[in-house]
């Protein structure tokens, strides 16, 4: 009878189990075989389990070895498979009983000097065992991180495969691993700290309440990612199922340290030089990409127009779904991506387009066709647009304002205790449940109605005009959506529109 454990395959987040089956079958030759759809680090176990085995003084049986990883059609990859094939030889082998190794869910890479590695994805691969009701072996520097599954979750997290020989042979006690340390949300850096842009950074707090998706237009030096780094300080710290949602992504992709969790949400800046693969997952393993690690929290995009324009729509959909599907000849696989995108961009390529007194050489068209690198559906899909004029000397002499991210913070928490009343963050209510709550009054209605056909706004544009104006009622504490409300919705549409202005205006003044 062939000794088996169970280890873990990733699909996306999730861990799906793995049957690690070993039979040791008569042959002429010895021979080490591993089947059922492993990748290059899957099939390069062999080597490093039977270096292990040598390092203990062990070798393998001189037959013919065949370890089957099951189902044999779901794709295998990672070298955590390393420590269920040599604790499932060693069971064939009679060095450890094959009864007691079957209730373990088993993860880890193997050195080779027996050393057991850590490996992505130990608090997926917990969660799963937990579920399964079987235990858990991992490597000792991933205890910590499996811990955070359940404190009635059974795990061994032995350094080297002799201390797991020795515990099962009775020898030695492997305690039981405590979570990791916990951290609370930080406070970041102080909005305070911003002179001048007040128009900036109410919409910066707007979007911090209803979760709106953000663009600033401005000159180079107007403050533009000064801001965007202060946009977490704004937001709630992580809730429990947002903790361990974001936390199971991370661990997938080996960014857990010594099981070190946060509650302060993601802040992903990715360079524009970064790859579609890079943006929204993929490579030959379909590793999670900078949208998916900045689920629950923000994904800053600076220079935005300087992203390869399909990079940036390939956004689009995450934008609307809050999911990214990669897809493959031999699985789909999906990462949760519920972010909220804000970007940065100068009104033209050069800079010195808009205010401040700079004129750009190039004139309208300079700001034209820098503008035009990002498509209209995306530009569509971002509710706030707004204008950020350069910093005079004069905003720098003033004293540092009254409020900063504490008092804002504290009014965009009472503005999504509303919204949690309602089930949605506004930037994601339903179009049904948009038309019960954030219905304007007639003053307000006529005015969108008027500026819908003047600006020529979509269905969607429409829509997302209506949920800022329910943000904004909610900071306010008001109950319905009145007309100032939809200006000022409206009115932070329209800053690439402005931003064009500025600089054609800069033009002229100067010839």
């Amino acid at each position: 009878m062939a000794a088996r454990t169970t280890s873990v395959a990733f699909d996306g987040a999730e861990a799906g189990l793995v049957d690690v089956q070993v039979q040791v079958a008569g042959g002429q030759q010895p021979i080490f075989s591993v089947v059922g759809l492993g990748d290059k680090a899957v099939t390069e176990s062999r080597e490093r389990v039977r270096a292990a085995f040598a390092a203990l003084g062990l070798s393998l049986p001189s037959k013919r070895l065949i370890v089957n990883l099951a189902p044999a059609d779901r794709p295998k990859e990672g070298a955590h498979f390393d420590l269920p094939i040599a604790v499932s030889v060693l069971a064939e082998m009679g060095i450890l009983p094959k009864d007691a190794v079957e209730g373990h869910l088993v993860f880890g890479e193997l050195g080779a000097d027996a050393r057991i590695r850590s490996a992505p994805g130990a608090l997926p691969a917990a969660v799963a065992a937990n579920a399964a009701g079987l235990s858990l072996i991992c490597p000792e520097a991933c205890g910590a991180e499996a811990a955070w599954a359940g404190g009635d979750l059974a795990i061994l997290a032995p350094a080297t495969l002799i201390q797991l020989i020795n515990h099962f042979k009775g020898t030695q006690v492997l305690a039981r691993p405590v979570p990791g340390e916990l951290l609370d949300a930080g406070t970041g850096p102080d909005l305070a700290q911003v002179r001048g842009q007040e128009a900036a950074k109410r919409a910066l707090e707007i979007a911090a309440a209803g979760h709106h998706n953000l663009l600033m237009v401005g000159p180079p030096g107007s403050g533009k990612s000064m801001m965007a780094e202060r946009l977490p300080g704004l937001l709630p710290a992580l809730a429990p199922e947002e903790l361990l949602d974001v936390s199971m992504i991370h661990s997938v992709a080996g960014l857990l340290e010594r099981g070190r969790l946060t509650r302060t949400r993601p802040f992903r800046s990715p360079h524009h030089s970064a790859s579609m693969a890079a943006m929204v997952g993929g490579g030959m393993r379909a590793r999670p990409g900078e949208a998916s690690l900045a689920h629950r929290g923000v994904l800053f995009l600076d220079e935005l127009p300087e992203f390869h324009p399909q990079v940036l729509d390939s956004l689009r959909q995450p934008l609307e779904t809050g999911s990214i599907t990669v897809a493959r000849a031999n699985a789909h696989i999906a990462y949760p991506a519920r972010f909220q995108l804000v970007a940065a961009m100068n009104p033209c390529r050069c800079g010195g387009g808009g205010d401040g007194g700079q004129g750009c050489r190039r004139g309208p068209r300079c700001a034209r066709d820098y503008q035009a690198r990002i498509s209209g559906p995306m530009l569509d899909r971002i509710d706030l647009q707004i204008h950020v004029p350069a910093v005079t000397p004069a905003d720098l002499a003033l004293p540092p304002p009254a409020e900063g991210t504490a008092e804002a913070a504290r009014r965009v928490a009472r503005a999504r205790e509303i919204q949690a009343a309602r089930g949605y963050l506004n930037a994601h209510l339903p179009t049904d449940i948009l038309d019960h709550v954030a219905t304007p009054d007639r003053p307000g209605e006529a005015l969108l109605n008027e500026a819908a056909t003047a600006h020529n706004l979509t269905a969607r544009s429409y829509h997302r005009v209506l949920r800022v104006a329910r943000t904004i009622a909610d900071l306010e504490g008001q109950e319905g959506v009145r007309r100032i409300h939809i200006a000022e919705a409206l009115a932070c549409r329209r800053g690439l529109f402005e931003a064009t202005q500025m600089s054609s205006g800069a033009v002229l003044a100067a010839q």
